[in-house]
């Protein structure tokens, strides 16, 4: 009998037993396609060598010393590469253990900034409804998707939420695609004059939406015209890139894409590729120097902030998605996917979507494909596509609620960066073995 508190009480899952490159074995002897990557954190696949030698050599040094006590030279020297690459202004980074604390931290400093400057009156957080943020109670607060909020509600600080740039679903017939995202852009500035313009802490979004809607990109001029409402009321632009950043759309940074300066960028899952628990929240010159030059201290802290053998993992992790060119070959490869996606299951009666960037994609199913209706949620269709992908081999990130938190399904593709085009192939034969089965 097994005394590990699973994800689900009623999940038998086989043991994994060994990983290698873009493939997974369970104790059988089973192999999977790691289609996901996990949840978008494998970007370099299994058993890398150079990472793994990386980790070794530290651990031969220190494998853990508190930053109250110590900084170390993989925290450094991660912090420096990191900003090296960093969008313009980004000038510190604060070391964590993944994306929930990654959140956590950028959230309690965009509220610290205004206290120290002070502008302590500046109480509320706005964020897009069917976003995902996290599952610690601040994260979870901040992000929309009501299924998971729900049972913490009492339990959490209060936030308010905007439509999301989901073209796809939010798009008028009458409407151009500019006209569509100038349209929910503006909502930020409508929800900052009803809450106050003196009131409003930080506007908070994922520049790609990941698991709650499904690799869902705003549309072009969307985050421009964002950027413009938060200067213009003094509004801290938070950027949730765990999921989505670090190389996954292609661009090392996502909001690269979008031609925008964060004040505040969060980082985890790619950025340690899965060989170490790792994440981080980066913020400008601005924000820091108003801590340095007021009270100093950062009120916030975890036990395994900087962890020296994380760092040096993530350091490994960095420089091959940089100085080795993968995030070049995820934005080249995820073309060659989307463009065999769409050959495959462009006209398919149930997918009605298929989008995202890089080897970022996600997938959604329909039951109408013209009138984009989705399946009854009783159906949990995505689940159904997720036993079907996983018994043939290819191991997909599903989620329900695409539309609302109830309504809609989806599946993620987020594969090893280090892929080749014949897995492509590996990936789409798995997928109609799958969509044949279902459908």
């Amino acid at each position: 009998m097994s005394h590990v508190f699973p994800r689900h009480t009623k999940s038998a899952l086989p043991t994994i037993a060994r990983g290698e490159g873009v493939y997974l074995y369970d104790q059988s002897g089973k192999q999977y396609f790691d289609g996901s990557g996990g949840a978008a954190v494998s970007c370099l696949g299994h058993g890398d060598q150079d990472v793994i030698n990386a980790i070794k050599s530290q651990l031969d040094n220190i494998a853990y010393a508190h930053t109250s006590f110590f900084t170390s030279d993989p925290a450094e020297q991660l912090s420096d590469k990191l900003i090296q690459h960093a969008p313009e202004g980004i000038d510190r980074v604060y070391l964590v253990s993944g994306g929930s604390e990654a959140m956590e931290a950028a959230l309690k400093l965009a509220r610290q900034y205004f206290v120290e400057i002070g502008q302590d009156q500046r109480r509320h957080v706005i964020a897009r409804r069917q976003s995902y943020h996290g599952n610690t109670l601040g994260a979870l607060a901040t992000g929309g998707n009501e299924w998971r909020r729900a049972p913490f509600a009492p339990l959490m600080v209060e936030t308010t939420h905007i439509s999301p740039c989901f073209e796809y679903r939010g798009k008028r017939a009458e409407e151009t695609t500019q006209g569509y995202g100038l349209r929910v852009a503006n909502e930020l500035e409508t929800e900052i004059l009803r809450l106050g313009p003196d009131a409003v802490i930080a506007f908070v979004a994922e520049p790609v939406v990941g698991a709650t809607a499904g690799a869902v990109p705003a549309v072009e001029g969307y985050f421009k015209r964002v950027r413009q409402i938060c200067d213009q009321y003094g509004v801290l632009l938070i950027l949730d890139e765990v999921m989505c950043g670090m190389g996954r759309t292609g661009k090392l940074f996502a909001s690269e894409h979008d031609s925008i300066r964060p004040d505040i960028v969060a980082i985890a899952k790619g950025l340690g590729a899965g060989y170490q628990p790792i994440g981080a929240m980066l913020c400008s010159a601005e924000i820091y120097e108003a801590i340095e030059a007021g009270s100093g201290f950062f009120q916030h802290g975890h036990t395994y902030v900087g962890h020296p053998t994380a760092c040096a993992a993530s350091l490994a992790v960095l420089t091959k998605l940089t100085d080795g060119g993968l995030v070049s070959q995820c934005a080249a490869m995820g073309d060659k996917l989307q463009d065999a996606l769409l050959q495959a299951f462009g006209q398919h009666p149930n997918i009605g979507d298929i989008r995202g960037r890089g080897l970022f994609r996600g997938i959604e199913l329909v039951e109408d494909r013209d009138s984009k209706r989705p399946f009854d949620p009783s159906r949990a269709i995505h689940k159904a596509i997720k036993k079907e992908t996983f018994e043939a081999g290819l191991a997909c990130y599903p989620m329900g609620g695409t539309i609302d938190g109830k309504n809609g399904d989806h599946i993620l593709l987020a594969p090893p960066f280090i892929m080749q085009e014949c897995h492509i192939d590996e990936i789409i034969t798995k997928l109609e073995i799958a969509v044949a089965k279902v459908f």
